[in-house]
C-alpha cells in the first residue's frame, strides 16, 4: 500500500494533482477542497489510497490522514466505489459526514452527485456505527463549512489551478445563478459539479 506522497507538485488539474516522487510524476485523483490548497511547484504530503483494478491502479490524495481512512470506510457501504466516496468527500468534510450518518440526515447525502433518496436511506443503513463520532472542533449540529462555502472554496480552486484573481471571479460570478438555483431548492450546492462549469466558462472566454 501507498500510504502518501510527499514531493514538489508538477502540475494541477480539475481532479487531479501531478506530484514528482523520486523523479517520477505521480497522478493523484483529489477532491476541489484538497487540490484548492496545492499550488504548482510548492511542496505537498498527501494521504493516499491506491485502488487495484484489473486494467488499472488509481491513487487516490487527501488533505490528512482522517480524509483518507473515512473514504475507505465509506467503500464498505454496498454500491459505494471510490469515485462516489470522493465525491461524497467533496461535498462534505468527514465530520459533516459523521454528522449526517448519526443524525440520519438524509438531505445531507442526496447533495452529493450520484446519491437520491434511496441510494441515501441505504447508505444510512450501512455506514450507521461505522464512521465514529465527529472528531473536529465543530459543535453538534453545526455544519462543518457556511452556506456559503461552496464560493470560497471554487476561488480556491481555481486560483490553485493557476487563474488568477480576476478570472476566478468572473467564473464564480458566471455560476452563481446555478449554485443559488440549488440553494433555492433546499440543496447543497456541489463544488466539483460548479467547477467543472467555471472552467468551461474560462475556457469559452479564451
Amino acid at each position: 500500500m501507498i500510504a502518501f506522497v510527499s514531493g514538489p507538485v508538477a502540475a494541477l488539474a480539475p481532479d487531479t494533482a501531478v506530484v514528482e516522487v523520486g523523479g517520477i510524476g505521480v497522478a493523484v485523483h483529489c477532491t476541489p477542497g484538497t487540490l484548492a490548497g496545492l499550488r504548482a511547484g510548492e511542496q505537498a504530503r498527501l494521504a493516499t489510497s491506491l485502488v487495484v483494478r484489473e486494467d488499472s491502479l488509481t491513487l487516490y490524495g487527501f488533505a490528512d490522514e482522517d480524509e483518507r481512512q473515512v473514504f475507505e470506510l465509506l467503500q464498505t457501504a454496498s454500491g459505494v466505489g471510490p469515485r462516489l466516496a470522493q465525491a461524497m468527500l467533496a461535498v462534505h468534510s468527514p465530520d459533516a459526514l459523521r454528522r449526517a450518518v448519526a443524525a440520519g440526515d438524509e438531505k445531507a447525502l442526496t447533495a452529493v452527485p450520484g446519491i437520491g433518496k434511496k441510494g441515501a436511506q441505504k447508505l444510512l443503513l450501512d455506514l450507521k456505527d461505522r464512521l465514529g463520532a465527529p472528531v473536529g472542533t465543530h459543535p453538534a449540529g453545526l455544519p462543518a463549512q457556511a452556506p456559503a462555502g461552496w464560493r470560497d472554496q471554487l476561488l480556491d480552486a481555481l486560483v490553485g489551478l493557476g487563474y488568477a484573481q480576476r478570472e476566478a471571479d468572473r467564473a464564480v460570478t458566471a455560476v452563481t445563478p446555478d449554485a443559488e438555483a440549488v440553494t433555492a431548492a433546499g440543496g447543497q450546492p456541489s463544488v466539483p459539479v460548479l467547477l467543472r462549469a467555471a472552467l468551461q466558462t474560462l475556457n469559452r472566454a479564451r
